[in-house]
């Protein structure tokens, strides 16, 4: 496999892995809970738009009220006189995110509800119940429950009072905030809070967006009142949302429709078309949205409850602590110390104090987010699907194409820059992109996956490779090798071993008469029917030149056995070179063999770039002798006395005793006839009458060694031994050796 094709297939591997963790719920878990609270940390506080305030009922405010520290035990007389204050000031919309669901006294619960309908702009707020109603069968059977939600307003005067009321549903800790719900679908599509809210904030453009609705969908725009003023008189608030949001939803091209006619108008006043954008794309949106904080608690304008009563006292407009007039004001419970704080959120922004944001100013940030539309978006599906699967097939080719070290600083740097895009991405537009999938989990698989690629490829390289020098090297010699090349040098050790050595007849005219290609094949065929029976009796292949293969079996000492395989595999190598000289027809390639043992020096025999493996000594040569005096006694198989002593396995009988050319030491000289068991009588009695025989020939009696040699021929059938003696016989009959010869057959050629 190229290493191309397995950079794409590690690519795909790696970005099919990042999809498949985006579409289950650990992988997007991962993204919001860390990734998104990375970059929310990465980018620090922003300054939140001047329009929204935010008063909080805390300890400070029940202090210096001298009331308790339950603003459920407070009298409603403050609310009534908070409301009054911010009125006057010019509020332009009042939100209480305080549940106002018992009634108190009577006297207290209507001064709050005067000032509610007199400054004609106060949302309370109302709670969500969840009820289970069991359904029963005919059989009166309970199958199941069904939930249903149930909205819990205020108390009557008070929400009759209200110019709306909206629910703001929060998970509690240990979840995480990051979203929160524009329009609640399990109460019937309820708006939320910081959406109704809005809504009369956006009430100055109320005309405008009528107008633009009007020329793009002119049958919705006739459910809808035409005025603000329609609204807040009615107090149609809630009602108008749903209707809005109804027309938006079947017709989805609305809203492009309306923001496109917006920017043919080009309005002047930048302030109210960016109100009115906000809007359009507010109803445009799902039913919930990302929370984009602006930082820890108390980075909205904040005052406290009590500070807001003192603006009363207070007759210079320098001398108020807060200015209010046109904007958004949320009031609810908010400590600035965690040891009191008891309405708080665990968020991106929580302190490691333990001081969380609380339920009022996610509100007030809900609501901030959907006046400047800078509410978090994640990228749509496709692009996020199409950045995770790029990116792991960017990561798994970079990879494994580069160099394990090159491609990690690669990959670090584009990791890099993509972190710098993102945060950049998410300060500038809110737009959330991946980034703890694609730089904490497919960064690592891509890395190791590569790793571990380049291992399992490294690996088939490296049994390749043994594979390879299989072929000329012993497995032992290839392991040793292959943990250190260095052996190369070093690695030579004197062994005993048992050399055998074989020599094709006939060679050099059979390579007269074939093509080089032809003859390769011939040969290959015939090495394999030698091969065999070494690697089946354990030798080891260590020389293959011209027609001559040397095999050696090797131990740390003499061995019995060793030397029992060796003379049994020149038994089974003559054997089979008998079968494939019959299936070659024409072709024919008799083979000599020759055994010597001894100890010899094995290794990495050569210099500078080129080694062989292969034993060095006289052991070697001395079986090359053995094995060329075949050509002269007219056998196939030679021996040494070294190697079938103490051996009774083999029917053998001894040739001679020669000084072989080129050496200085006689050697007995003994033919392998055959495995012992299976040995005839007949030719256990032809083996004594050619002992004989070679005895009289040694002391000298020519003609009793020449009567014996005929009757060894007799029995042995054409035996090139007994030939050779015959004639030797002949020679020394004519000239006698002398007195001192020792039988000794000096042999001058090899």
């Amino acid at each position: 496999m190229s290493r191309l094709l397995g950079a794409i297939i590690l690519g795909v591997l790696t970005g099919g892995l990042g999809l498949v963790l985006t579409l289950f719920p650990p992988g997007l878990d991962l993204e919001e809970d860390i990734g998104l609270d990375l970059l929310f940390k990465l980018r620090g506080v922003k300054e939140p738009p001047s329009e929204v305030i935010i008063i909080r009922i805390d300890k400070a405010s029940s202090d210096h009220l001298q009331v308790p520290n339950d603003p459920r035990k407070w009298a409603r007389s403050l609310h009534a006189r908070l409301t009054e204050i911010l009125a006057q000031e010019g509020a332009r919309v009042i939100a209480f995110d305080v549940f106002f669901d018992e009634a108190k006294f009577i006297a207290e619960d209507n001064l709050f509800a005067e000032a509610i309908q007199k400054a004609d702009n106060v949302v309370l707020c109302e709670s969500l119940e969840m009820e289970k109603i069991s359904l029963q069968d005919k059989e009166r059977a309970p199958p199941g429950d069904l939930t249903i939600v149930k909205m819990m307003p205020p108390i009557p005067s008070l929400a009759q009072s209200a110019v709306a009321l909206a629910p703001f549903p929060l998970p509690k800790v240990p979840i995480k905030i990051s979203q929160y719900w524009t329009f609640k679908t399990e109460a019937g599509d309820t708006p939320t809070l910081p959406v109704v809210v809005f809504q009369i904030f956006a009430l100055e453009v109320y005309g405008d967006f009528i107008g633009l609705m009007e020329k793009v969908n002119p049958a919705g725009v006739n459910k809808l009142p035409r005025h603000k003023e329609e609204v807040l008189r009615n107090k149609d608030v809630q009602k108008v949302i749903q209707e809005i949001r109804e027309i938006f939803e079947t017709d989805p091209l609305v809203a492009e429709k309306m923001l496109s006619r917006l920017r043919e108008e080009a309005p002047r006043d930048l302030k109210r078309a960016q109100v009115l954008t906000s809007l359009i794309k507010m109803y445009q949106s799902a039913n919930s949205k990302y929370l984009n904080f602006y930082g820890p608690s108390g980075t909205i304008p904040t005052i406290s409850y009590y500070q807001v009563l003192k603006m009363e006292e207070k007759a210079s407009q320098t001398q108020r602590p807060i200015d209010v007039k046109g904007k958004a004001v949320f009031i609810g419970l908010s400590e600035g110390f965690r040891s009191v704080q008891k309405d708080g959120f665990y968020t991106a922004f929580s302190q490691p104090s333990g001081l969380d944001i609380s339920g009022v100013e996610i509100a007030a940030t809900a609501f901030s987010n959907l006046l400047t539309d800078q509410s978090v978006r994640a990228l749509g599906l496709i692009s996020h699907f199409l950045l995770i699967f790029l990116w792991g097939m960017a990561m798994g080719m970079i990879f494994l194409l580069l160099p394990t070290a090159f491609g990690a600083v690669t990959t670090i740097g584009l990791g890099l820059l993509y972190l710098f895009f993102s945060r950049y991405q998410f300060n500038a537009a809110a737009v959330w992109y991946p980034i703890i999938l694609p730089l904490l989990v497919q960064f690592p698989i891509a890395f190791f996956g590569a790793v571990l690629w380049r291992y399992i490829d490294s690996n088939r390289e490296r049994q390749n490779i043994r594979k390879a020098f299989g072929f000329y090297l012993p497995s032992g010699v290839v392991d040793q090798l292959s943990k250190n090349i260095a052996h190369i040098q070093t690695g030579q050790q004197l062994v005993y071993g048992i050399c055998l050595l074989t020599d094709a007849e006939h060679y050099t005219s059979l390579s007269e008469t074939l093509d080089p290609k032809e003859l390769g094949s011939f040969m290959n065929r015939y090495y394999e029917t030698i091969f065999r029976p070494i690697k089946q009796r354990g030798g080891i292949v260590a020389n293959v030149i011209g027609d001559s293969v040397l095999a050696i079996w090797i131990a740390s000492h003499p061995d019995t056995p060793l030397r029992k395989e060796a003379c049994q595999a020149a038994l089974d190598i003559s054997r089979a070179l008998h079968q494939f000289n019959q299936s070659s027809g024409t072709l024919q390639l008799p083979t000599r063999i020759g055994l010597h043992s001894g100890y010899i020096l094995l290794g990495h025999m050569g210099a500078m770039d080129h080694y062989e493996y292969r034993p060095v000594g006289d052991i070697v040569n001395t079986a090359t002798r053995i094995e060329g005096l075949n050509k002269y006694l007219g056998t196939r198989i030679l021996v040494s006395e070294e190697v079938i002593h103490q051996l009774d396995a083999f029917l053998t009988r001894e040739v001679g005793t020669f000084l072989l050319a080129g050496k200085s030491k006689p050697l007995a000289i003994h033919g392998i006839i055959g495995p012992k068991e299976h040995s005839s009588e007949e030719q256990r009695q032809a083996c004594m009458i050619f002992k004989e025989a070679l005895t009289a020939f040694r002391r000298q009696s020519w003609e009793e060694a020449i009567e014996k040699f005929y009757r060894s021929t007799e029995c042995f059938g054409q035996d090139g031994p007994s030939s050779f003696y015959l004639q030797l016989c002949a020679e020394y009959k004519k000239n006698p050796p002398g007195t001192a010869w020792d039988g000794v057959v000096h042999m001058n050629k090899k």
